[in-house]
């Protein structure tokens, strides 16, 4: 097991992430001692969904340590139980779940700020170490369960059977569709859209279905944690931009896995959003697990000028552009140099397929690699760390 960014609070917390970025692997490392109940088990759940009280039965009487709850959101009546527990017993729940849709639509007992939250992601570079193989994460993402795969065979069909099982758990079995056929052709749609600005009215005409429906299907998938949509950076803006948010799939390999390819499909078409993808996963870990405090952007004005990313914090302001390509050309730069007009003060990296780093202006060149390894570094130093 790789070891991972995010510490262990000291109070009760909620822990949402996809499936398969390994929450339970990391609660049971963090609280080895603590009282397990994994709601995917069937007599655990169902025990439990017929009388959430039951809870207390579960946990010895002399119990004062921790009680891990896994997938708590197939159970949000449990939350009351938890609740009172905390507040009779003094115990601390780690209460994980890879969907926040149930909880919220239920409008079920949050604990009262009693309980953080907090976010697993994929693996990082810096999670990795020398593990880390740019190509390798490219072309399968960064789940733990991929990457410990040493097989690429074995590692796509293990994305593929991800993909299956979210169709088949989570969508059919919590009735988030009564559809999957046109849920599974949106699916393949919006995998087009990777890394570009949302156009919901054609991914509606491409899996032939109604935009509403289409809007639907893209809130499930943030819902579930698969899918982000990143909306425009406008603060103090003076040039008109675009309006429309850009969407991704939360790993490189989850995307890859879902976009169709053919002798029409050229290489950049997929590598370039893929690149784009593994930046993105990159960016949210550190910022969730250093508790950096940035939102997360894009920046795009409607002559299509454009940085791919921006955050935005108390710690400063980032812009980050990446490129394929190992040769700049003077256009690669456009855009950066657009956004330090208007915002000077912001720090500006491009990642490239290159092996120099340099500065170009007020714009520092990284080798795409050699950036992921400095992220931790450039997000968390802000202003000090590009002084160093």
């Amino acid at each position: 097991m790789y070891t991972r960014l995010l510490q262990p609070p000291d109070r009760s917390f909620f822990l949402f992430g996809p499936r398969g970025t390994g929450k339970s692997s990391w609660a049971r490392a963090s609280f080895p001692d603590a009282i397990y109940l994994d709601l995917l088990e069937s007599e655990v759940y169902l025990d439990l969904l017929a009388a959430p009280g039951r809870i207390e039965r579960r946990i010895p009487p002399g119990h004062q340590g921790w009680v891990i709850v896994d997938e708590v959101q197939k159970v949000p009546d449990l939350l009351d139980e938890v609740h009172r527990l905390i507040e009779r017993r003094r115990l601390k729940f780690a209460l994980t779940g890879s969907s926040a849709r149930k909880l919220r639509r239920r409008g079920v007992n949050l604990l009262a700020g009693r309980a953080l939250t907090r976010a697993m992601h994929p693996l990082t570079a810096a999670e990795l170490g020398d593990d880390f193989d740019l190509r390798r994460s490219l072309a399968v993402g960064q789940l733990p369960s991929v990457y410990v795969e040493r097989d690429l065979g074995a590692a796509r069909d293990y994305l593929t059977s991800y993909v299956r099982t979210y169709l088949r758990e989570e969508v059919q079995q919590e009735g988030l569709t009564r559809n999957l056929a046109a849920f599974g052709r949106f699916l393949e749609a919006a995998s087009f859209s990777q890394g570009a600005p949302l156009n919901v009215s054609t991914v509606a005409r491409e899996c032939a279905v109604e935009r509403k429906v289409v809007e639907d299907y893209f809130t499930i998938l943030e819902d579930l944690m698969l899918g982000i949509r990143l909306p425009v950076f406008r603060r103090r803006a003076r040039r008109a931009l675009v309006a429309h948010p850009k969407f991704y799939f939360f790993d490189a390999g989850v995307f890859r896995t879902l976009r169709p390819r053919g002798p029409l499909d050229s290489p950049e078409e997929i590598d370039g959003p893929a690149l784009e993808t593994l930046l993105l996963q990159e960016l949210r870990a550190y910022n969730d697990s250093l508790g950096l405090g940035y939102s997360l952007h894009y920046w795009r004005t409607r002559g299509g000028d454009e940085v791919d990313f921006v955050l935005y914090g108390e710690r400063g302001l980032h812009a980050l552009e990446v490129k394929r390509s190992a040769r700049l050309r003077p256009d690669d730069l456009r855009g950066l140099e657009l956004f330090l007009e208007e915002y000077p003060m912001a720090q500006a990296h491009l990642f490239y397929g290159g092996t120099r780093r340099y500065q170009e202006g007020k714009i520092e060149v990284l080798p795409f690699e050699a950036g992921l390894r400095a992220l931790p570094e450039l997000l968390a130093g802000g202003r000090e760390a590009k002084a160093r």
